[in-house]
């Protein structure tokens, strides 16, 4: 689902997400450009405006999921792009925003998020940002870009 959209990045929230809302939840940040497989392929003002997004949805998710009652109390970012490849597919510039909640139990704090293979079934009880809440952080982000 769509949360924010600037010059070269989409926002969204991730619909098989890493960490289930309950736990915090999970956006992704992508590159229009899919040529683009890592950040050091960035222009000068794309990794600006990268950087400044991965900051801005940080905090605009933190503040929203604990409005929402979630108890986050960390963000993490992480540039991945590892399992396109396992189906053939080219890797693209994409950064992993998961919020971290003091009450997890399947992606507990403070250990690193744990990210098994999808065919595990670890996720398929994992639930993905509600409208309300991507309503809200989009909200959230406009606010603070202004």
């Amino acid at each position: 689902m769509l949360i924010y959209e600037t010059e070269n990045f989409i926002v969204e929230s991730h619909e098989k997400p890493f960490v289930s809302r309950t736990e915090g939840g999970h956006i992704r940040i992508k590159i229009k450009d899919e040529s683009i497989i890592e950040r050091t392929q960035l222009s000068p003002s794309q990794a600006i405006e990268y950087i400044r997004l991965t900051m801005v949805v940080g905090k605009a998710m933190e503040e929203i999921m604990n409005r929402h009652g979630i108890p986050v109390i960390k963000v993490n970012y992480q540039d991945m792009g590892n399992w396109a490849t396992k189906k053939g597919n080219q890797s693209y510039l994409h950064c992993h925003v998961m919020g971290r909640a003091k009450n997890a139990k399947k992606q507990p704090w403070p250990e690193a998020v744990y990210l098994p293979d999808r065919g595990t079934g670890f996720y398929d009880d994992f639930e993905p940002l509600d409208e309300e809440d991507v309503k809200m952080i989009r909200e959230e982000i406009e606010k603070i870009f202004t």
